[in-house]
């Protein structure tokens, strides 16, 4: 049994390390595509917006479906009745497959209709018609990771999504790099490019994951052969099941990934009503392209506790040990607190710097990551509080939550990017209240449902306290440092001194207890 749990915690580690290196390898192509001579912010406008509408599409198998899977695959695998385990692999295998090869096509036919009609960028007609093949390969992917979640076979989900990552970032660079040779520099073929990489590594992540699942094969075949407590089902309600686990599990998820879609469908559209069609891409390029870019990178590191930790919140809800539990949920909100707000200060102080750091040859939109920086805290507050409801059990009030901050972002869409005073900002100042408005609600629920409360020193005086310390020194240094080195190596050390004078006051304040390390 020892054994068996350490292999599962070597597992979860290699899923939060697979996480984090995705990010970091996400970062590397956006780096580079927003640099590229001839791609710039009118390329991110362009692609930013199919991807949006290809994401949107994927939320349900690429979030739902793992998931639903696993759980009635684990479900079967607990009792003993593998053989029950594997064919409702075979199931969702070719119920996944066809539905992915429907929206594979559709995709493709109303390709024209969607950049024309709902984004208004013509331009990314071709980008969609490129990522249209990459839903039929996610979606039957999304099985496979289901199936190896649900028999502790994680490495095998954490390799694959690696190895997707790695492949779209060397082909986004040799077919944007070859379509700007053959092509003279065509951005809108460029975009296309980009995104066609994203279906040939989709295609590259499957051929792994397939040849993984016949290498373990014959493991498969002798759990079958051994298989007890079997009990057939019909086809159709293991279907039904499927899709009644996999849809709350998807709709906080599809309504995050909409909430994005809102700025794809809206801040071109509006931002044409006083600007030229030209400016108004570059202004969406810059917001797609760089700005939520930047301002997701935290979210990688609270993906990796939410990864460690909410299995900890479900363990102890299915012991009824409510104790444990707010214990846990504390730790867990106290985490995404320390984390979120010297990230989002952090993003405010140096915006500027960042930018020119990151994106020296497309620097624009200081003060519009000034703003969205304030999202930062309220999107790692939610995720983690999504987090701990998912692993009490209470899976529609996220959903609910984000629902109603999503028809807030779209009101203030509409009218605020409208008006030439504040234009790109409305769409900033959507994300900000749409997730604040869920954080409000699920917080409610959280603290109703657990009867918790939050001591003010600990959660907001001390991290505020630290945040503070941590602005002041490293803008000192900053301050101190320009002008004698070259400003790019004075960020750097500037965001070295910051974290050292964060972490240094965070221990010195004790935030964190030593028992808030020992949980199991």
């Amino acid at each position: 049994m020892k054994n068996k749990k350490e292999t599962l915690l070597k597992s979860i580690f290699a899923l939060i390390f697979s996480q984090i290196l995705i990010k970091i390898i996400g970062l590397a192509y956006k780096l580079y595509l927003t640099n590229r001579e001839g791609f710039g912010d009118s390329g991110n406008a362009i692609y930013s917006s199919g991807f949006q509408i290809y994401a949107l599409l994927l939320t349900f198998s690429s979030t739902g479906v793992p998931n639903a899977i696993a759980k009635l695959v684990s479900e079967r695998v607990a009792i003993g009745d593998n053989k029950g385990a594997h064919r409702i692999f075979k199931i969702s295998f070719f119920m996944f497959a066809v539905a992915g090869a429907i929206g594979t096509v559709l995709l493709f036919i109303f390709a024209k209709t969607i950049a024309n009609v709902w984004l208004q960028i013509p331009e990314a007609e071709q980008s969609l018609i490129a990522l249209s093949p990459s839903i039929f390969f996610v979606s039957i992917i999304s099985v496979f990771r289901g199936y190896f979640n649900g028999t502790q076979r994680f490495s095998a989900t954490a390799k694959s999504q690696s190895i997707e990552q790695f492949f779209k970032t060397i082909f986004t660079i040799v077919l944007v790099e070859s379509v700007a040779f053959l092509c003279s520099v065509n951005t809108t073929l460029m975009a296309a490019a980009a995104n066609l990489a994203t279906s040939i590594a989709t295609a590259i992540s499957f051929a792994y994951i397939y040849l993984y699942y016949l290498s373990k094969k014959k493991d498969i075949a002798q759990d079958i052969v051994s298989s007890t407590n079997y009990i057939p089902t019909r086809v159709r309600r293991t279907m039904k099941k499927i899709i009644g686990v996999a849809f709350p599990i998807s709709i906080s998820s599809l309504m995050s990934s909409f909430s994005k879609n809102i700025d794809s469908f809206t801040v071109v559209r509006f931002l044409k009503e006083f600007m030229n069609e030209v400016e108004a891409k570059k202004q969406y390029g810059i917001l797609s392209g760089k700005i939520d870019t930047l301002c997701a990178l935290p979210l990688s590191i609270n993906v990796a506790l939410v990864t460690a930790l909410v299995p900890n919140i479900a363990r102890a809800n299915a012991k009824g040990n409510l104790e444990d539990v707010r214990n846990k949920a504390k730790i867990f909100l106290l985490f995404s607190v320390v984390i979120g707000l010297p990230a989002t200060v952090g993003m405010m102080i140096f915006s500027e710097q960042i930018l020119n750091l990151f994106f020296p040859n497309a620097c624009k939109g200081a003060d519009l990551l000034r703003l969205s920086s304030v999202s930062i805290l309220f999107m790692l507050m939610l995720q983690t509080i999504n987090g701990i409801l998912h692993g009490i059990g209470e899976v529609k009030m996220p959903s609910i939550a984000l629902g109603i901050g999503t028809i807030f972002k779209f009101v203030c869409n509409i009218l605020l990017i409208k008006n030439p005073r504040i234009g790109i900002f409305g769409a900033v100042i959507g994300n900000i209240v749409c997730n604040g408005i869920a954080v409000i609600m699920g917080y409610s629920a959280l603290t109703r449902k657990l009867k918790m409360k939050l001591g003010f020193n600990n959660f907001f005086l001390k991290p505020i306290i630290a945040t503070v310390c941590m602005a002041f020194f490293s803008n000192y240094a900053y301050k101190k440092l320009n002008g004698i080195i070259i400003h790019k190596m004075a960020t750097i050390l500037s965001l070295g001194v910051a974290l050292i004078v964060y972490i240094m006051c965070t221990i010195m304040l004790r935030t964190f207890k030593r028992n808030d390390f020992k949980i199991r």
